[in-house]
């Protein structure tokens, strides 16, 4: 008898949609959210519920003007969160300036980081002169149940919700 390794190869995962029965249909994502959270107060079996987004579509939310400070700002805080990991990697030397190390690491990190931003926007000028963020959204939300379950998920949202 052999013991499988835990780092040994398995079936391979492939995507697929849910199956089962719709229980409803929401338009915003907190709804189908809400739903899921009754039924799960009323201990039913939410591993056999699924959320499927459908009709997706991806939103761009302009944020603002793209300038150089802007640009320095968020580079010199990267380079800070970097500067702050690589000081604290530092710090497991035991000496007794880990302070010293620390503060200077993010400093430097910071610097560089602003350079790079400034750097990075000047290359992409005119190109891309604004910030932005991306969503992928769906256009409505089906709760899917088990089968078996489907009856069981009707009657419990049919009770008036608990405070």
């Amino acid at each position: 008898m052999t013991n499988q390794s835990p780092l040994a190869r398995r079936g391979r995962l492939i995507p697929t949609l849910p199956k089962g029965d719709v229980l409803g249909t929401y338009d915003s994502y907190f709804d189908a959210q809400a739903v899921v959270d009754r039924l799960a107060k009323a201990d039913f079996p939410v591993k056999q519920v699924s959320i499927v987004g459908s009709d997706l579509k991806t939103v761009e939310r302009v944020t603002g003007k793209l300038t150089y400070g802007r640009a320095a700002g968020a580079g010199a805080a990267s380079g800070a969160w970097f500067g702050l990991f690589i000081g604290v990697l530092f710090t497991f030397g035991g000496t007794s300036t880990v302070v010293q190390y620390v503060i200077a690491a993010i400093i430097i990190g910071a610097g560089f980081g602003a350079l790079f931003g400034v750097a990075a926007t000047a290359v992409t000028r005119r190109t891309r002169d604004f910030t932005s963020t991306h969503q992928v959204l769906a256009s409505r939300y089906e709760i899917v149940v088990d089968p078996n379950l489907l009856s069981k998920a009707q009657d419990v949202l049919s009770r008036p919700a608990a405070s």
